[in-house]
């Protein structure tokens, strides 16, 4: 079985998201950065090469294959922010419904930049995210 391309590097996190070319993605990585931080209480990890982390869980699924994902995170793309793990809480509906300018994938929320969301629907969709990876893995 092939080996999770997406893991922990131990990369510096600050000169990942100063590297970033486009100035807006690059102030709403640090914004995020913060954010992620305070609401997590997790110091940030670089997850390959661009994905920036909080916290970590285990996954096992029905076919075998198995790694370790952050919990919750973002990358600075060109084209957009990606975050990760915010839509998997129970209260994620309502929340995407709330947040503005946005687009969903496989279990990506993807917007073009803070200033076209609600802060505080973000700021829910992170605790509420981050929290529920977190109960799942002291579930008994």
């Amino acid at each position: 079985m092939a080996e999770n391309k997406t893991a922990p590097t131990g990369a510096d996190v600050n000169a990942f998201l100063a590297a970033v070319e486009h100035p807006v993605r690059r102030a709403d990585g640090f914004e995020l950065l913060e954010l992620m931080r305070s609401i997590t209480g997790q110091d940030a990890v670089m997850w390959g090469p661009t994905i920036v982390g909080f916290g970590s869980y285990h996954y096992r699924y029905a076919t075998g294959r198995e790694g370790d994902s952050a919990a919750v995170g973002f990358s600075p793309r060109k084209s957009n922010l990606a975050l990760y793990g915010l839509t998997y809480g129970p209260d994620a509906g309502p929340h995407l419904e709330a947040l503005g300018k946005h687009k969903t994938g496989a279990a990506c929320l993807y917007i073009n930049r803070l200033a076209d969301v609600d802060r505080t629907v973000l700021e829910a969709m992170i605790r509420s995210g981050y929290q529920h990876v977190m109960a799942e893995l002291h579930r008994p």
